[in-house]
């Protein structure tokens, strides 16, 4: 066990430092040596004020709020970790760093909730309730930001496209008209081809008057010959019976 330990504490650490952690602990430490000068040096000397507890509070909810990353992130990979290890796709080193890590959160965990309750009872059992609420906020904040830095990009594009969308519409529009006029104008020359008053043989009512005055006139002219034809002949035959 005690070799396990010394092998575990020589790994590189799974996780990069706690820079939340470092950080409330710095202002803890800068809180205590105030309170003791302020304390020593009564009225005489110049107090140093101490860190106010609601700055402290807020460094123990960015603290927690790291520590719900960690745990996220550790459950996430212990699964498929542990396949990759039975497989002896990696060694056992990586795996021991990891339950590490593991017992390093653990420990994280246990601590910021004591810290918690000495500032508030009962606040450790909210504490990581109230850093989740912080965390889904900054990551919609980040999202918002994202999408409100993209928007000026956005609304260029959509600027081109509506521009590129009216120049089709007015191309089309521009061919439409210039069609119908071709077609029109095709059409005029068309009808102009197939009026009889214009360029065709041209009949006019005078040629169908002539027409019938000459049909009339021939048909008269057969009717007096046959008729001169039947006179000749009754007066022959008046002659013969006259001889």
């Amino acid at each position: 066990m005690v070799d396990w330990l010394k092998k575990a504490s020589s790994l590189e650490p799974w996780f990069p430092p706690h820079l939340q952690r470092d950080i409330y602990f710095s202002l803890l430490h800068l809180d205590a040596p105030a309170a003791a000068s302020s304390s020593t040096n009564g009225s005489g000397g110049k107090k140093t004020p101490p860190v106010p507890d609601s700055v402290l509070k807020a460094a123990l909810l960015r603290r927690a709020t790291e520590d719900i990353n960690r745990v996220l992130a550790l459950r996430s990979q212990k699964q498929a970790l542990a396949m990759l290890l039975q497989r002896g796709s990696v060694g056992d080193d990586l795996w021991q760093r990891f339950q590490r890590a593991e017992k390093e959160m653990e420990d994280e965990v246990r601590d910021v909730v004591s810290e918690a309750n000495a500032y508030a009872p009962n606040w450790g059992q909210t504490i990581f309730q109230s850093a989740n609420e912080m965390m889904n906020n900054g990551l919609v904040r980040k999202i918002v930001d994202e999408h409100q830095a993209k928007l000026g990009e956005e609304r260029e594009w959509w600027d081109r496209r509506k521009a590129s969308i009216k120049q089709g519409f007015m191309k089309e529009l521009d061919a439409e008209g210039s069609g119908s006029v071709a077609a029109g104008g095709a059409g005029a020359a068309k009808g102009e081809g197939l009026n009889p008053g214009t360029t065709g043989p041209q009949t006019s009512d005078d040629d169908a008057v002539m027409v019938e005055a000459d049909e009339t006139a021939a048909g008269s002219t057969a009717s007096a010959n046959t008729g001169g034809g039947g006179g000749g002949g009754g007066g022959k035959k008046k002659k013969k019976g006259k001889k």
